[in-house]
């Protein structure tokens, strides 16, 4: 998805913001909607990586906590050009990352235990690599500022359905009783379809990216396949206490069924590593699928990687 898309559904997302305003409360409640948009967005630009890190429950490590973990960062950040950002781990048995901070010098970067119980170090540097593509692109900030909007859109509507939309001076519905419940009802179903598409172009853009930064798009391709398999079994506590938070993930940390699986924030998996095995065939990548057997290198002596790795 391009930056300009990504902008005009941002717009859009603002647009709702203010539309439902108007609809539910006139004026006054346009001018409550306008003051909601621009107080969330500052607080979030200022706060949501403590936020999300908090809500996750997430601790920051250094080089003698997580030796791998952070050495893998390191070297990834080196290679992509980026300040270090701050890595943290987060105490989930399912295997799953996510980045957030408002721009690659403010970044962070958390993944699960379960995650690096789960994957090969390639395979870990290939989520790790993805994740250092959002903080590169400055998705995190994008998808906090639609994640923003979007909850206003939701309280706007919860605040119309309280107050029975606005009235004019005379005490009169300023709109039709049916459109306002109307627009109570579709403008939070509106803003989650555009958040969808935000936060399913940026996870193809961060896959293609990532895969350029660690070099081999089929360690991340093998990884995705495995976190596919644990999200589908393993639960994500912090996550299901905190779903607003799902969509940071490289992988959908949320038990998928019914109408929780329609509106996704990500797009299918199998999508996402068929694009990644097509990018690996074409730069001739082909014979450098992570290793399927040996002890989990977490555990043990780190194997040497190839020259032209980005571990060399």
């Amino acid at each position: 998805m391009s930056y300009f898309r990504t902008a005009l559904l941002l717009a859009a997302l603002t647009g709702f913001v203010l539309a439902a305003g108007y609809v539910l409360g006139g004026q006054s409640g346009l001018l409550i909607a306008l003051v909601a948009a621009l107080g969330m967005n500052l607080f979030a630009y200022w706060n949501s990586d403590k936020m999300v890190l908090r809500m996750s429950n997430a601790h920051e490590v250094g080089p003698n906590d997580a030796p791998e973990l952070f050495g893998i960062v390191q070297q990834l950040s080196e290679r992509a050009g980026l300040p270090m950002p701050r890595v943290y781990l987060i105490d989930e048995d399912q295997p799953n990352a996510f980045a957030t901070g408002r721009d690659p010098e403010h970044a962070a970067v958390a993944a699960t235990t379960g995650l690096l119980r789960s994957l090969s170090r390639e395979e870990v540097a290939g989520v790790m690599a993805h994740e250092l593509a959002h903080v590169r692109h400055r998705d995190t900030l994008i998808m906090t500022i639609a994640a923003t909007l979007s909850g206003a859109i939701g309280m706007l509507a919860s605040f119309g359905g309280l107050m029975g939309g606005g009235r004019d001076s005379e005490g009169r519905p300023l709109v039709n009783p049916v459109v306002a419940i109307a627009a109570m009802i579709l403008a939070p179903l509106a803003a989650m379809l555009v958040q969808m598409a935000i936060s399913r172009g940026r996870e193809y853009e961060a896959d293609r990216m990532g895969a350029e930064i660690c070099g081999q798009p089929l360690w991340l391709a093998s990884a995705l396949a495995k976190l596919h398999a644990g999200t589908q079994q393993i639960p994500n506590h912090a996550a299901e206490a905190n779903p607003a938070t799902a969509h940071m993930y490289i992988a959908n940390p949320l038990h998928a069924g019914g109408l929780r699986s329609l509106f996704s924030t990500h797009p299918a998996m199998e999508e996402r590593i068929a694009r990644l095995e097509a990018m690996a065939g074409q730069m001739g990548a082909g014979h450098a699928a992570p290793r399927r057997a040996g002890t989990n290198p977490w555990t043990s002596a780190v194997p040497q990687a190839p020259r032209r790795g980005p571990w060399g």
